[in-house]
């Protein structure tokens, strides 16, 4: 055991690897409210005379998308200093309790078809949801605390984060 401000950090073990499923706590985080962290400061609206799809393409060419995905887990790897992260690549499937930073960051670059990306910090009672071919990332039902840290993360990764609400 080692000490980090005032708090007890245990190593993960072979138990933390198949933590209980989630489905309650998903359908609660999804009818709840979301942030956006995106390449883009705000929603873009519908009737905007903005090339969106263009630039949307743009940034979804493999290199460009592969650097946006490193960013997301930048994010996600430094909430993860905080808070425990559980993750699943496969639909729910399975999950993995704090993974190694740097398995998880060379998995959520090379996403791909099918898979996307489902991180649950469930100390916070957030969800964050990468799809395969979203430029963006969708944190549901964050608390103050978590999307002040989120939004400074956000910030140093050259992203901003919105509400569609807002």
């Amino acid at each position: 055991m080692s000490r980090y401000e005032g708090k007890t950090i245990r190593p993960t073990t072979e138990a933390d690897s198949n933590p209980p499923q989630y489905d309650d706590l998903i359908s609660k985080l999804l009818e709840g409210p979301c942030w956006i962290a995106d390449v883009l400061p705000e929603q873009v609206p519908g009737d905007s005379d903005g090339q969106y799809f263009a630039v949307e393409r743009y940034y979804l060419q493999p290199a460009r998308l592969c650097t946006l995905r490193r960013r997301f887990a930048e994010i996600l790897l430094r909430l993860n200093c905080y808070d425990d992260m559980t993750v699943s690549f496969d639909s729910c499937e399975s999950w993995e309790r704090n993974p190694d930073p740097e398995e998880f960051a060379d998995k959520l670059v090379s996403m791909s078809g099918n898979s996307f990306l489902r991180a649950i910090f469930e100390a916070q009672g957030v969800m964050i949801d990468i799809e395969p071919d979203d430029t963006y990332m969708t944190v549901y039902d964050p608390e103050s605390r978590l999307l002040d840290r989120l939004r400074s993360l956000a910030t140093a990764e050259g992203l901003f984060l919105w509400s569609p609400s807002a």
